[in-house]
């Protein structure tokens, strides 16, 4: 098997991205997976022994759809490895059982990707065709006009192109329709010109798509059929503005000159926060080698630890730099902190590190705002760098107790309100009242398939200052900023997933199906 593989994924590197095959069953995710979280699988899983650099190079050349990922909630989970190892015996040895039979076993990712984007048209919810409708009639009026389209209309079309071949929300719905086109255009005698068909994506395949896309007679196809899946679709349009929002402020680092005002900046499609940097600092690009290599002595400067490389366009990037007094660029001094503390991340997340210790945690906010960008700190290690007193310490502490008593009482009481309750659940929650680890167990326990959750209240200390750059900049100890670094990157972790969650809700209000 190893040999299989490893000559597959020799022969897939020679190919052009999308002549590279795949097996069926992996653009249908078949065999699906269980349901629940804790219902056993039912296929036998494949113990692979393989060298970890030959492994990723077959997930680098498999089948992804867009919005999938490695390490994902279990709908948007990519199955790259898996497509290597049953495209490689696919091709040495077809095979076949009840479901796949007639299907074409082996196709090229083009085609695949093509009727991936036949499904997504067909179950396209109110916050996707918001962008991608409004992007094809821009498209259409644009054509042959040599007017330069306007910030606005550039953004559009950007997050639309995103959506369309780039994010996408996965559901066992969609799938299912997966399997419908698939055996419509992929099995029997025609097998061979479907694929071709869905590989060409030619003009009459652009019109199939905008007419499932745009026909709308007031509910999309999906909840006619009973289901409405508009929070999907809603945060799917929000990582895509979200990535559209990394591409500019990427741009706007690089971008910048020396004395440039716009020391601030808001980002689109992120959450409330301000964006500040020294206006000395810069990013500066640097195009793609073939080597892969950055010119020296930039390569010897992110590896010591005194600038942050971070992956721009079709190259790379390095930050924060500034201009020499005489001629050329220098590292900024007192970084190393910054980087010690991205030092385990991989180069994919580094701008999202470099944002993060940009912002501006003591903002003014919107007095409307849904979500308040400010940095919690646990106590202890506030305490330990002298930034509270012991008193203030152990008043943290007793709040967030109360807090958390106060938290297992309103689970009780929402428990015992849901018609599933029964007294054995509500004394086992009384009898567990105040042990944390024991209560949050059963909680979870008892609110499965519920939207009841019990989160315990951590003690915390608001952080009333600036950036982490501005702490570098005043001189703070470089413990204190790694740490402040660390806490930063974490906190905007969990904003980002928080303003997703509102984006969801927000979904439901302006485009949710009601029966």
């Amino acid at each position: 098997m190893r040999r299989l593989l490893s000559a597959h994924v020799e022969a897939q590197e020679k190919l052009d991205a999308d002549d590279r095959l795949a097996h069926i069953s992996t653009l249908l995710r078949y065999p699906p997976p269980p349901r629940w979280r804790r219902d056993p699988r039912q296929d036998r899983p494949l113990r692979l022994r393989a060298d970890p650099g030959l492994l990723e190079r077959a997930r680098a050349v498999s089948l992804r759809l867009p919005g999938q990922h490695p390490r994902a909630y279990r709908d948007y989970q990519g199955r790259m490895l898996t497509d290597a190892v049953m495209t490689a015996i696919a091709v040495a040895e077809p095979f076949t059982d009840d479901f796949l039979k007639d299907l074409l076993p082996v196709l090229r990712h083009r085609a695949a990707l093509g009727l991936w984007r036949l499904v997504t048209a067909s179950t396209s919810t109110g916050p996707e065709k918001q962008y991608l409708v409004r992007a094809e009639s821009l498209r259409a009026d644009s054509w042959g006009s040599a007017t330069p389209l306007e910030d606005g209309q550039q953004y559009l079309l950007r997050v639309a192109e995103i959506l369309e071949r780039e994010e996408s929300w996965h559901s066992a719905a969609r799938f299912k329709l997966a399997v419908s086109l698939a055996r419509m255009h992929l099995s029997g005698p025609r097998a061979k010109a479907g694929e071709a068909w869905l590989y060409a994506q030619d003009e009459n395949f652009e019109d199939v798509y905008q007419d499932w896309l745009q026909a709308d007679d007031g509910l999309p196809k999906h909840a006619k059929r009973g289901y409405d899946w508009t929070g999907r679709g809603g945060t799917a349009v929000w990582r895509a503005e979200r990535r559209v929002a990394l591409e500019y402020f990427a741009d706007w680092l690089v971008g910048r000159t020396k004395g440039d005002p716009a020391a601030g900046v808001m980002e689109p499609g992120s959450p409330p926060w301000l964006l500040r940097t020294p206006v000395a600092w810069q990013a500066k690009a640097f195009p793609q080698t073939q080597a892969g290599q950055l010119p020296e002595p930039y390569a010897r400067w992110g590896c010591e630890g005194r600038l942050l490389v971070f992956p721009y366009r079709s190259g790379q990037a390095v930050w924060p730099v500034q201009r020499r007094p005489a001629a050329g660029w220098e590292p900024v001094r007192g970084v190393e902190p910054l980087a010690a503390a991205a030092a385990g991340l991989g180069p994919e997340k580094i701008l999202g590190f470099i944002e993060s210790v940009l912002i501006e945690w003591n903002n003014d906010f919107d007095d409307e705002a849904t979500l308040y960008c400010v940095l919690d700190l646990p106590v202890d290690k506030a305490h330990q760098f002298g930034f509270i007193t012991a008193k203030e310490r152990k008043e943290a502490m007793a709040q967030a107790r109360a807090a958390t008593l106060k938290a297992m009482d309103a689970f009780i009481e929402r428990l015992e309100e849901h018609s599933e309750a029964d007294a054995h659940k509500t004394q086992a929650l009384r009898d567990a009242h105040g042990h944390v680890e024991k209560f949050r167990d059963l909680a979870r326990q008892f609110g499965k398939g519920t939207l009841l959750q019990f989160n315990p209240v951590r003690a915390a200390w608001r952080w009333p200052n600036g950036s982490v750059v501005s702490e570098a900049l005043a001189g703070t100890p470089p413990e204190v900023v790694e740490w402040l670094a660390v806490q930063a990157h974490r906190q905007r972790a969990l904003l980002l997933e928080l303003s997703m969650q509102e984006a969801w809700r927000q979904a439901f209000d302006r485009f949710g199906f009601r029966m």
